[in-house]
């Protein structure tokens, strides 16, 4: 059964609108990775975060052994909005990098990809 969902992990990510992991140096976590409305299985290297078009935060859930990182523009000077707002009210400062261990979730107005490991 491992074999089959480690084969099946590129495949999975794949049909579901690219995301194919950049990289094969990491060790592949075990369990799902969801990112808006796209769950990778046994995810490792780094998938894109696309935001959503109507300026809603994306939810990110690390069900996964792994702990995952979003990747954060380090250059942001942009007008405050729902970011500004959610630093201000979470204590998150802007152009770090958000952390979450397995089991967590989290919703994101800021970053370019998700890193696993």
């Amino acid at each position: 059964m491992r074999r089959i969902r480690k084969l099946l992990g590129p495949l999975a990510a794949a049909s579901t609108g690219g995301g194919l992991p950049t990289s094969d140096n990491t060790p592949s976590a075990r369990g799902f990775l969801t990112i808006g409305g796209t769950t990778y299985i046994d995810p490792h290297g780094s998938y894109p975060l696309d935001h959503r078009l109507d300026g809603s935060a994306t939810l990110i859930v690390n069900d996964t052994d792994h702990y995952v990182t979003v990747i954060t523009e380090r250059d942001c000077c942009g007008p405050p909005g729902p970011e500004a707002r959610h630093t201000e009210a979470t204590g998150d400062a802007p152009g770090r990098d958000l952390v979450l261990a397995p089991g967590e979730r989290a919703e994101t107005w800021r970053g370019d990809s998700v890193r696993v490991g």
